[in-house]
């Protein structure tokens, strides 16, 4: 092993703080700035000195018998990273976020930590290109999501998959990897069910079942304003897509909040009205009275019913809405806040002036079948009709084999279409043309081939081999990755003729599909869940302390964030305008809530930033909030977020048996509330707590400007918010921007975790420590480009893993294990 002398022969005079640190100075003579980032320009240490780096400030802490971080390094040796590219990959993330060695630990001098990690990088890349491995994955089955666009596309139905397949289980944070995919018989069946269903709806049905359906309003949606979809002009209630089995009439029943003794909530006025329409044409006009609305047995509450209605067969909107009397402000006291929490009844009295409150609409029928009229499913699946009996097999193999294969995302071959026809004759024989079809169609949708994306391997290839997808696999993977939807039918057709695998003909089809509306998916899906954007939902914050967060605003919130993405897709900017960005999209609702003006209206459009309290996602009401507690703002759930989501380096879990923030800290000492700083620094006081802590709550307080609801606010308890810290790095820290500032300085690591994320979503499994120099590769190409969206998406697509598969083994060896 080398002296310490050794390696003082290598380090520098300059302290280094970060691998890609930056500063207002001129750079030192060994590193030169290249786009904002520093890299040496000194010849490179050789590997021998850069493993007594490891092994003088590493060891002592990552070795068998502390095993920090689950890591053991004394046995590693620079010149092996390839050999043992698992602990290599954890090295490198660690050093290109800053975080190792960590704050308060000796650190090398100079560049060398800059030299160790771009060492580590270049012999485990140079081992890949030698050994590539595209990964390799049995099978993908459709997610809720993609089961729901797969029926839009093939038959014009939109549908709500929840109503027949359980949850989606996720991995990596995304619902369509494939290592949590599993089929068991309560999956299997619940796919049966769907697609009995679901054919049923298409194909319409001449003698449906008479059924309810319930739509219920959330708790926390208010009903002070219009509801999505329901005509202008009106207030509250609710607007929803319902499909109708068949012609004929139906009931719709409302049924409203009321008191323990069968009063309706809300004012005694006369002229209240309740109005119900179908396609925005109004059907029934309902007078609602507190005294006369009628008493649900069911105990669901006091209901109004409009009798029998007719409605044609097919998805219609129905809204059921209250008409307002007045503008203007109302002083609704149902609940004391914007928001409607029904089951607090806070403030409710009799005679107060307050808004009635909807519960649930209720769709019953039909009453009376009148007939199966033309709809746009049905136009999707009859293509043709038979004029003779004699023409009805042929024509029904045409309408099989077409839907087929749209279905399969493949051409059909004999065996397939034997199987298929096999039932449209059983079906037929039972009930006659329409009957065959709706069988056929039904053993389609529960078929396999739809339900999984399976890829087989050519018959020449063996246990290990790598090969290109086919042509045809290769349409799905990219229409599933673009669009989360199967391929459209010029896909399909260039699939066919074996020209996808082009170079050219696949980026001329991305260029295609990324401008195409349905590219929205990737803001919607993959930026979602990269950024878990649903956990928005998870914030239930106290009604005394918050009032005006209601779900109209969660909604907002992450519509921003997904429209935010999907314009950086769209019009191919910067990805780092994730943390720079000075302008967001927002609605009238969510630019009140943070206080910019002039934004009127529903519909959200893009506005400036009126300062710089917010830039790009860190602004974002969704971030924020699903970092926050339910009556106070978390640093430590704000740190941890952006180390893990953005840098993709999480802290380690908090050791056994330590209490929480609000469990270890109590304000009864001070006599008064504790600001949330407060609280966290007592709270560090524990040595156990304070290793974690000064990692990720200089972070989090860099933010606690904005409250729980992402509102800016300059003081807490009383007591001015002071989100003065300092990084992990040494930066100082003053504010959110600031922190933004800081992080573009760890560009490397952000970009190389949203490719890591994006290549996930795309590849349907999780990304392997063997894909890592795929994605620096990515990122070195996109920043020619300035780190254009587009750059990196292209990059996926181009990518080995992206367009090749190895054939997996009974018997892997790990290369990371050494």
């Amino acid at each position: 092993m080398r002296t310490i002398a050794a390696i003082a022969a290598i380090s520098g005079a300059l302290a280094l703080v970060a691998p890609q640190a930056t500063s207002d100075d001129a750079p030192p003579q060994q590193f030169v700035e290249h786009s904002g980032v520093l890299t040496r320009a000194i010849p490179d240490p050789s590997t021998s000195d850069l493993t007594d780096i490891v092994q003088t400030y590493c060891v002592r802490c990552h070795n068998e018998r502390r095993l920090t971080g689950n890591l053991a390094l004394e046995d590693f040796d620079v010149v092996s990273a390839a050999d043992m590219a698992v602990t290599s990959e954890k090295i490198i993330r660690k050093l290109r976020a800053g975080m190792m060695p960590p704050a308060g630990a000796r650190r090398p001098g100079g560049d060398t930590l800059l030299a160790l990690v771009e060492t580590l990088e270049q012999v485990v890349d140079d081992a890949a290109a030698d050994r590539p491995n595209p990964g390799t994955r049995v099978f993908q089955r459709l997610n809720r999501y993609e089961y729901e666009r797969s029926i839009e596309a093939l038959l014009g139905l939109r549908v709500d998959a929840a109503d027949f397949l359980p949850p989606d289980t996720k991995s990596a944070n995304f619902d369509n990897v494939a290592d949590v995919q599993m089929m068991s018989p309560t999956l299997m069946s619940a796919y049966l069910n769907a697609a009995s269903e679901v054919v049923r709806l298409a194909v319409r049905d001449p003698h449906p079942i008479e059924a309810e359906t319930t739509y219920r309003i959330p708790r926390l949606q208010s009903q002070r304003e219009r509801v999505p979809g329901a005509p202008y002009g009106s207030r509250g209630g609710m607007s929803e897509v319902h499909n109708f089995p068949a012609d004929g009439t139906y009931d719709f029943r409302m049924s409203f909040h009321h008191s323990p003794e069968g009063i309706l909530y809300g004012r005694n006025e006369p002229g209240e009205q309740l109005e119900v329409s179908i396609n925005g044409e109004r059907v029934a006009l309902l007078p609602l009275d507190r005294f006369t609305a009628e008493a649900d047995p069911g105990g669901k509450g006091l209901i109004v019913e409009t009798g029998p209605i007719p409605v044609r067969a097919g998805p219609q909107r129905v809204s059921a809405v209250f008409i307002p009397k007045e503008r203007g402000p109302v002083d609704d006291l149902f609940s004391a806040h914007a928001n409607s929490i029904a089951d607090t009844q806070i403030g409710i009295g009799y005679g107060l002036q307050m808004l009635p409150h909807m519960r649930d609409l209720v769709i019953r029928g039909p009453v009376v079948v009148t007939g199966v009229s033309d709809t746009p499913s049905r136009r999707a699946i009859f293509s043709c009709r038979p004029t003779s009996p004699e023409e009805a097999g042929t024509c029904a193999e045409q309408i099989v084999t077409r839907l087929a294969a749209n279905a399969y995302r493949r051409p059909l071959d004999a065996l397939d279409r034997d199987g298929l026809m096999g039932f449209y004759r059983a079906g037929a024989d039972e009930g006659g043309f329409e009957m065959g079809v709706r069988t056929a169609l039904e053993a389609t949708l529960a078929s396999p081939h739809f339900v999984f994306r399976v890829e087989e391997a050519p018959e020449h290839v063996g246990p290990g081999d790598v090969y290109p997808v086919s042509d045809i696999a290769l349409a799905s993977r990219l229409s599933f990755f673009l669009w989360a939807s199967p391929p459209d039918e010029e896909l399909m057709e260039v699939a066919r003729r074996g020209k996808l695998s082009d170079d050219d003909v696949l980026r001329d089809q991305t260029r295609r599909m990324l401008a195409d509306p349905r590219a929205e998916s990737l803001g919607t899906r993959f930026a979602s869940q990269w950024l878990r954007l649903q956990d928005v939902k998870k914030l239930h914050p106290d009604v005394v302390l918050f009032p005006d967060y209601d779900l109209r605003l969660a909604d907002g919130m992450e519509r921003e964030t997904e429209l935010f993405f999907y314009h950086l897709v769209k019009e191919d900017r910067s990805i780092l305008e994730m943390l720079t960005a000075d302008y967001t999209f927002a609605n009238e609702r969510l630019a009140e809530h943070y206080e910019i003006p002039g934004v009127i209206g529903d519909g959200f459009r893009r506005v400036d930033y009126p300062d710089e309290r917010r830039r790009g996602i860190l602004g974002h009401g969704s971030v924020l909030a699903q970092t926050s507690l339910a009556n106070r703002t978390s640093p430590v759930n704000r740190g941890k977020w952006v180390a893990e989501v953005l840098l993709g380096s999480p802290p380690p879990p908090p050791p056994p048996n330590i209490p929480s923030l609000d469990e270890s800290v109590s304000d009864a000492d001070e006599g008064r509330m504790l600001t949330t700083r407060e609280r966290m620094e007592k709270h560090r006081q524990s040595p156990s707590c304070n290793a974690c802590h000064r990692l990720i709550d200089p972070i989090g307080l860099a933010i606690d400007n904005f409250d729980v609801t992402g509102r800016w606010r300059i003081r807490e308890n009383g007591i001015p918010v002071d989100p003065k810290g300092e990084l992990y790095d040494g930066t100082q820290l003053r504010g959110p921007r600031d922190l933004s500032d800081a992080l573009l300085k760890y560009r490397i690591p952000f970009l190389r975790n949203f490719t890591s994320n994006l290549m996930t979503y795309a590849l349907g499994r999780r990304v392997e420590y063997f894909d890592m120099p795929e994605i620096r590769a990515i990122v070195k190409r996109a920043e020619s480009r300035e780190y254009r969206t587009s750059e990196f998406i292209m990059g996926v697509v181009e990518s080995d893993a992206f367009r090749m598969k190895q054939v997996s083994t009974d018997a892997t060896t790990d290369a990371g294990t050494h």
